[in-house]
């Protein structure tokens, strides 16, 4: 069981901690202090729903309609271009949006500069977070299609290993969100944050192309 279960936890891992489109949202969100806890929520229940899936046996109904991750791909790719032409736009046109760290360093509490006039609303940060998430082939073919095949040859002990990936996902995006704050140091200018967003154009834009390309 506990083989099982570490199995499950190290695998997840390892499929999670890369740069991504999602995790670069976290990052962001944890940077930003907005809405920290329920964007990393959001994704790990998510994570958690599509491993069940899998390793119910969902993948193998999917690979009989391969017409879905099509459409998914293609609708994954507008909206990771959208995204990223809109961080683009925020590199080339700042807001001055910068980090207030107060007494205490990085580890002090952070909040950014002007926020009380470009906080943004809850619910366009769920959709968008959602939209990451459930937009992305990827995802589906790591957690669904691999996760789920790896999990079936665990036997009995399939959900143990479930539970460890589920478990890896939990640990990987409320530590990616709450620990964004010791990079507040480097984040408490304007042009720091500039080159953030266009670093996360470039991810996008990139992952939007590489998604439509063939091979």
């Amino acid at each position: 069981m506990l083989a099982s279960l570490a199995a499950g936890l190290g695998l997840g891992l390892s499929l999670i901690v890369a740069i991504g489109a999602q995790n670069l949202f976290v990052l962001r969100q944890g940077l930003r202090r907005e809405h920290v806890v329920v964007v990393a929520a959001v994704c790990a229940a998510s994570d958690a729903a599509l491993i069940a899936l899998g390793v119910s046996g969902l993948g193998l109904v999917l690979q009989a309609v391969p017409w879905l991750i099509v459409v998914v791909r293609w609708a994954g790719a507008l909206f990771l271009a959208g995204y990223g032409l809109l961080a683009a736009r925020r590199a080339w046109r700042p807001t001055g949006d910068g980090l207030v760290v107060r007494p205490g360093g990085a580890d002090g509490v952070a909040t950014r500069a002007g926020a009380t006039a470009t906080r943004t609303r809850l619910t366009p940060v769920l959709l968008t977070c959602l939209a990451l998430t459930w937009l992305n082939p990827h995802v589906y073919l790591d957690t669904v299609f691999l996760l789920g095949s790896v999990a079936s040859t665990h036997g009995d002990a399939r959900w143990i290993f479930a539970a460890g990936a589920m478990s890896a996902s939990v640990l990987w995006f409320f530590g990616l969100a709450l620990g964004a704050r010791y990079l507040s140091r480097w984040l408490a200018t304007p042009r720091a944050w500039r080159i953030l967003d266009g670093a996360i154009a470039v991810v996008m834009i990139a992952l939007a192309v590489s998604l439509v390309l063939p091979g």
